[in-house]
């Protein structure tokens, strides 16, 4: 380090008078010397600037020091700016919504048509949907678990369930189940034994499960409003899933069971909740004969308690088959399954509701 950066020594610069003799020797007062050192910076005079200034350079003794600025009023580089984090995302659907409303409103016109026109063309829709569910339950039993459960007896049984329901009501149902049950331990002995009580047990699961629930909307069907009342339990199961998929799509945030559906939330739940019991005041007011509003809260209430456990019931089944969907027969929404799912176990309960608040007739 030069020694000129600790400053000039006092007396620097004096000439030298013979009482005072010569200059003492040293590298500081060697003239020779002094000629080869760098000499010190004119700094301005400003009041108390310059002499802060070179305050620290004696303390410090720090070349850095000295190339920084002098002034007070001097600004110090600015830090480079730092690039900023990128927007947040929108959420997104988990299907293709175009598909999925183009589908719901095609079946909703079948189903509606149907029901208004002629009821025992209703009663086939419900007998197709049946089918088509056992098929796509059956079929995923059998490539993700190696279960046989037999879809003839299956299919057929079902579908006379149905009709039964419609024809002779809940005696019609319960003899029908019985039988489809019989029929499938039956058909199962025709093959070899292996597996014989994992496929009947899986069969008689598919028998309660598919058209047993599903007879209850036949039976709804045979009241003097029937028609009214199968569209009020439609109606309300359709928009306790729509609470449920938009409150929870946009405020959802507490999972409601992590390991059966990571997908639904308590929010979506209460959303369900809120738009059934609505919808279901809405519907006893107006579209059932001696109904009233509160009777529909209570029916709205139920529905949406039933549809959400009947979702997770399904999903539970998904998870462990390891698969997204029962089928891929409607786009946008899977299979018929994964839309039967939340109207199967809702059936009974409106149509036990309504029978209480205002009769089978």
């Amino acid at each position: 380090m030069n020694d000129s950066s600790w400053g000039a020594p006092q007396g620097a610069g004096y000439r030298s008078t013979p009482e005072m003799g010569a200059p003492p020797a040293g590298p500081a007062y060697d003239v020779h010397a002094a000629q080869q050192t760098r000499s010190m910076p004119i700094v301005p005079d400003v009041p108390d600037a310059g002499r802060d200034a070179d305050d620290r350079d004696d303390r410090n003794g720090d070349a850095a020091r000295v190339s920084g600025p002098l002034f007070r009023d001097e600004k110090p580089q600015e830090p480079m700016s730092t690039p900023l984090p990128p927007p947040p995302q929108k959420k997104r659907a988990g299907r293709d919504l175009r598909a999925a409303i183009g589908v719901g409103v095609g079946l909703g016109a079948l189903v509606v048509g149907s029901l208004f026109i002629v009821k025992a063309v209703f009663v086939g829709v419900v007998v197709l949907a049946v089918v088509v569910g056992l098929w796509e339950l059956t079929s995923r039993l059998k490539e993700r678990k190696g279960i046989n459960a037999p879809l003839v007896p299956l299919a057929v049984g079902g579908a006379a369930m149905v009709v039964a329901g419609y024809v002779r009501e809940s005696e019609g149902a319960w003899v029908a189940m019985a039988l489809t049950a019989l029929a499938v331990l039956v058909w199962r002995m025709t093959e070899p034994p292996e597996g014989y009580l994992k496929d009947v047990t899986a069969g008689v699961f598919a028998v309660f499960y598919v058209p047993f629930l599903a007879t209850f909307v036949a039976m709804m069907l045979t009241a003097d409003d029937g028609a009214w009342r199968v569209l009020t339990f439609l109606l309300l199961t359709v928009v306790s899933d729509t609470g449920a998929y938009a409150v929870g799509w946009r405020f959802g945030t507490h999972k409601l069971a992590p390991r059966i559906s990571p997908g639904k939330t308590r929010e979506g739940l209460f959303g369900a909740v809120g738009f059934a019991m609505v919808a279901g005041a809405l519907c006893m007011e107006f579209l059932i004969d001696g109904g009233t509003w509160w009777q529909g809260l209570l029916i709205g209430l139920a529905v949406a308690a039933s549809a959400t456990l009947g979702d997770l019931g399904e999903s539970m089944i998904k998870r462990d088959l390891g698969i997204k969907d029962m089928g891929t027969l409607l786009p946008g929404h899977g299979g018929i399954m994964d839309r039967l799912d939340s109207l199967l176990p809702s059936a009974p309960v409106v149509w036990l509701l309504l029978v209480l608040f205002v009769g089978s007739g």
